[in-house]
């Protein structure tokens, strides 16, 4: 059975050049970055070459570049590092956005059980946050605004530059979670006054297990993973030194094939949109239709029109080879509807009966028209199976 793989919004493959860098890392470099001996001043020197190839390709300096584990733990880390600095001092409000990624939503939600004052922002139907309803969630007491810079689900691309201005305006920081947005978008911080940025490396072709975070200089924060005075004192345990460098690697590839990679990806998921149209014209598209990341197709077909179960349209992909997924999480073998789409005004059966394709660099256009083929059969068979 022919396979395709559509779902590089969860995952990218490994670059293999990545896996060269990290091959030679963990064959050449094997000493410890804390240690001071030769093999440790050798891993330290490779770790900090890497920390400045992801500076230079944010427009930072390398000492407000520290890694982590991932994007996860990139996101906690500048909620709770920031409201620990600065809830001593008055400042124990956080202002997020509806449709931010579980890893903000879920960390506020733990923060506000620890006394913090959490605002929940609404989106339009397209998934923006509106400038007004950030200026008037504001109080005196505003330390942090939380507004992640492209949507993993649906899209997307959020006015960071225009949010952080805000943020400052009333004296609070900015974060911005571009897990999903970097070396797919331009993004440079001497442009974009980000206080605090999530970064991973797996979105883009680098290896899973390792993510980055930036911390502005004058940002109040306080580390939230201590024991050591590793990564600045801001992270502490022993650095990943091989997953570092596959991580600068892959950031240099993108920063190179960046805009070869959007062009491309921007015809191919126009072509299969126009496919899909062809057949279900009543089709939804899901997102901002110009202000979205090129590489993210997210379809739903109308409850009304189509009456569809959600859970056989993924499933019935799976079984014809194409890997793709509704956007939202499945918990306990049961899919339920995105808080995205649901905070964009779709009715609970319509978020259910969603479809996100998002395409990489080995897309083709033959697999392209097989994912649309496949969607043909599947749907076919689906279409009225949800209303029995």
């Amino acid at each position: 059975m022919r396979t395709v793989y559509l779902d590089h919004s969860a995952t990218t493959p490994v670059a293999p050049e990545v896996i060269d860098a990290m091959t030679a890392a963990f064959r050449d470099v094997p000493g410890n970055a804390s240690s001071v001996h030769a093999y440790g001043r050798r891993a330290k020197t490779l770790l900090e070459e890497s920390r400045e190839s992801l500076a230079g390709a944010l427009g930072v300096s390398h000492e407000e570049v520290f890694f982590t584990s991932g994007g996860t733990e990139s996101d906690n880390s500048a909620l709770r590092g920031v409201l620990a600095a600065t809830m001593e001092d008055g400042k124990d409000h956080l202002i997020v956005s509806v449709v931010e990624h579980h890893a903000v939503l879920a960390a506020a939600e733990r923060l506000e059980g620890q006394g913090v004052r959490v605002t929940v922002l609404p989106v339009d139907a397209d998934g923006l946050v509106s400038a007004d309803s950030i200026r008037a969630a504001f109080s005196s007491r505003t330390a942090l605004v939380s507004v992640m810079h492209a949507n993993n689900e649906v899209g997307t691309v959020q006015p960071i530059g225009e949010i952080a201005r805000i943020a400052h305006d009333h004296g609070a920081a900015f974060h911005t979670d571009a897990v999903q947005s970097f070396g797919k978008l331009p993004f440079d911080l001497r442009e974009v006054s980000a206080d605090l940025v999530s970064l991973t490396a797996h979105k883009l072709y680098g290896p899973k297990g390792i993510g980055a975070m930036v911390v502005r200089k004058g940002t109040p924060y306080r580390a939230q993973v201590v024991g050591g005075a590793q990564e600045m004192n801001r992270r502490a345990g022993t650095e990943n030194v091989p997953l570092a460098a596959g991580f600068a690697k892959a950031v240099s590839i993108a920063s190179v094939q960046r805009m070869a990679d959007a062009t491309a990806q921007e015809a191919l998921r126009e072509r299969l949109l126009a496919l899909i149209r062809r057949s279900y014209p009543n089709i939804l598209v899901n997102g901002h239709p110009t202000t979205r990341l090129h590489h993210i197709l997210s379809v739903s077909f109308p409850w009304d029109d189509y009456a569809i179960d959600g859970e056989a349209l993924i499933a019935g992909m799976d079984l014809r080879g194409v890997a793709v997924t509704s956007g939202s999480a499945c918990t306990s073998g049961t899919l339920q509807a995105s808080h995205v789409l649901m905070a964009m005004g779709r009715d609970e059966r319509t978020a259910r009966a969603t479809v996100r394709f998002s395409l990489g660099r080995s897309t083709t256009e033959d697999d392209i028209d097989y994912a649309a083929e496949a969607l043909q059969e599947v749907v076919r068979m689906a279409k009225g199976r949800g209303a029995r």
